[in-house]
């Protein structure tokens, strides 16, 4: 009898040990299985954020390019109305002068 319960206590221990083993080993391959899509996450995480900071940056490139064309239209309309001012100016200094002969 003494035999039997040893042999039981034995298969019990044994029973214990290999599910202590069982469910260390399912820890450690959870954690790898967290590790992993984590990575992935960052990974994905990463993508993203360089596609929104290419797309940010080709919409800030369009932005100054048209800021850059309507700065120069600018430039240009000013040079005309400089042109069309002096003219005037010419003009009336030449009426000016011939209003005086």
């Amino acid at each position: 009898m003494k035999q039997a319960e040893a042999d039981a206590d034995e298969i019990v221990a044994e029973a214990e040990s290999d599910r202590d083993e069982r469910v260390q080993a399912a820890r450690e391959e959870a954690d790898e299985i967290l590790a992993e899509a984590e990575a992935e996450a960052d990974e994905l995480e990463e993508d993203r954020l360089a596609a929104a900071r290419e797309e940010i940056d080709a919409e800030r490139e369009r932005i100054l390019e048209e800021g850059e064309q309507e700065r120069q239209a600018l430039i240009d309309r000013a040079r005309d109305r400089t042109d069309e001012a002096v003219e005037r100016a010419v003009e009336r200094f030449e009426e000016a002068v011939h209003a005086q002969t």
